[in-house]
């Protein structure tokens, strides 16, 4: 069994919690979704998709971009064959004592994943919070899933 997680979004990630402890994890901007999830198509996955919607004050043109990206997460994922579920952020969060604050993700997901690199990329110097939020997502399906 494989737990996955994706935050959706120009800056998001995709987790994968395996049952024999490993983890890979993937900045949405460096990732390839139908390798990945063809890749592992033989393998029973439970993921949550973190479920978004327009922000106030967002601008037309980034709330359409959101969305056709949100909606081809989901036509992969269903391509695919893959259970998932729509977690509103505030469900999964409270899961994990969060709020908005990116960096408390960040810090929970060291606590949890101390050997999970959350760098985008080998130049990166911060950590990504889509990645952390991605493994968070990932850590709530194999909780709840």
């Amino acid at each position: 069994m494989i737990y996955a997680g994706v935050d959706p979004g120009k800056r998001g990630g995709v987790a994968f919690l395996y049952s024999d402890g490993s983890t890979e994890v993937y900045a949405m901007e460096n990732v390839d979704l139908v390798a990945l999830f063809s890749a592992r198509r033989t393998e029973s996955i439970r993921l949550c998709l973190e479920k978004v919607h327009s922000m106030p004050r967002q601008g037309v043109a980034s709330t359409f971009n959101f969305g056709v990206n949100y909606g081809y997460i989901k036509g992969v994922l269903e391509a695919f064959g893959v259970s998932y579920q729509e977690v509103p952020p505030q469900t999964w969060k409270k899961e994990f004592g969060l709020n908005t604050d990116k960096q408390k993700s960040i810090e929970v997901c060291h606590r949890l994943f101390p050997d999970v690199d959350l760098k985008a990329n080998e130049r990166c110097k911060k950590d990504h919070d889509g990645m952390a939020e991605s493994c968070l997502l990932a850590e709530y399906a194999r909780r709840k899933l």
